[in-house]
């Protein structure tokens, strides 16, 4: 005889709502704006923005530090990495990041940061706690995408000119490997477990799946949407989800997200966003997603469980970069 077991007293609705409400209280979300010059505040619990911060100017790329206490601004035409507080919200300190830093990414242990400098095609590495540069490596014309590999052992660039991904091999400080990608390749994202590198290509329309072990293109994901004119779907952010099951791609002036099934590499949905859809962030839950729309100005919050957007939060202009603080 199977027992029935009864519904756990507690386990309502509301409790779990409630749970729900709680979790996401607790984050803020930092999104950059490009033309304003400012950092525009979302409370996770709200959705609201809450307050605008003034920054250097043109800030793109964002990302916090390991221990959630400090978030990295590209401040790509002062040719600086400023350092924010988040405690106080205020610009702490500089790092120096070479010339016209746009994206860049923070090694597993949090003390180096891998910086891509697009007008002077090199890759600055700088040591975090000491605020010095530790080393630089030549790279393809116009470096942009920038990750490090879980493992500690690969950074890896995209260069929109030269169309490749530079492996740099961070033990012997050199560029090791390359391999060749769609044209104008914008970002890169390693898997959670790093065996692969999906890599973005705006002009190709494309996005590679690259084995990490090979280096070598084991898959070419393309995109159709109804309506939609080929050129103008441009993917540039990428953001895949630690369990292995979604990647998030962003399709610039296309408007629209598409959702990729990891397992097989099919397209399963296209989500309606914002203009000019440009770059993404995950909760540290996986349960939503934040998408920053250029063109019109604000973010586009998605629900990951049912895939469906659910709200347009107006923030400043040309919002590019998006961090998440759990």
């Amino acid at each position: 005889m199977i027992a029935v077991r009864k519904p756990l007293p507690f386990l309502t609705a509301a409790v779990l709502a409630a749970g729900l409400a709680s979790a996401a209280s607790g984050q803020t979300i930092y999104v950059s704006n490009e033309k304003d010059n400012t950092l525009s505040v979302i409370d996770g619990k709200t959705l609201a923005v809450t307050d605008t911060i003034k920054v250097g100017k043109r800030p793109r790329g964002i990302t916090l530090s390991k221990d959630g206490t400090q978030l990295f601004i590209c401040a790509s035409d002062d040719h600086a990495v400023q350092v924010l507080d988040l405690a106080t919200r205020k610009i702490v300190h500089n790092l120096p990041s070479g010339e016209d830093p746009e994206q860049f990414a923070l090694s597993p242990d949090g003390k180096s940061l891998f910086i891509a400098n697009e007008d002077s095609n090199v890759v600055t590495v700088v040591d975090v706690p000491s605020r010095k540069v530790a080393f630089q490596v030549d790279v393809g014309v116009e470096p942009e995408g920038m990750d490090v590999s879980p493992d500690g052992r690969w950074g890896v660039n995209t260069s929109e000119t030269t169309s490749m991904v530079h492996w740099i091999d961070i033990e012997k400080r050199q560029v090791t490997d390359n391999t060749l990608v769609g044209p104008r390749p914008r970002h890169a994202e390693f898997s959670k477990d790093g065996a692969q590198l999906w890599v973005s290509s705006e002009i190709g329309g494309t996005v590679s799946v690259i084995d990490s072990t090979t280096r070598k293109v084991q898959k070419v994901i393309d995109f159709h949407i109804k309506g939609v004119a080929k050129d103008r779907i441009q993917p540039v952010g990428v953001k895949l989800t630690d369990d292995g099951r979604y990647a998030f791609v962003a399709l610039g002036p296309a408007n629209h997200v598409a959702v990729v099934d990891v397992k097989n590499f099919e397209v399963k949905d296209y989500l309606l966003v914002g203009r000019r859809v440009w770059h993404l962030g995950l909760t540290p839950d996986q349960k939503t997603l934040y998408t920053t729309n250029g063109i019109s100005g604000d973010v586009s919050v998605i629900d990951v469980d049912s895939l469906k957007v659910t709200k347009s939060i107006k923030v400043g202009r040309y919002p590019w970069g998006v961090a998440v603080k759990g």
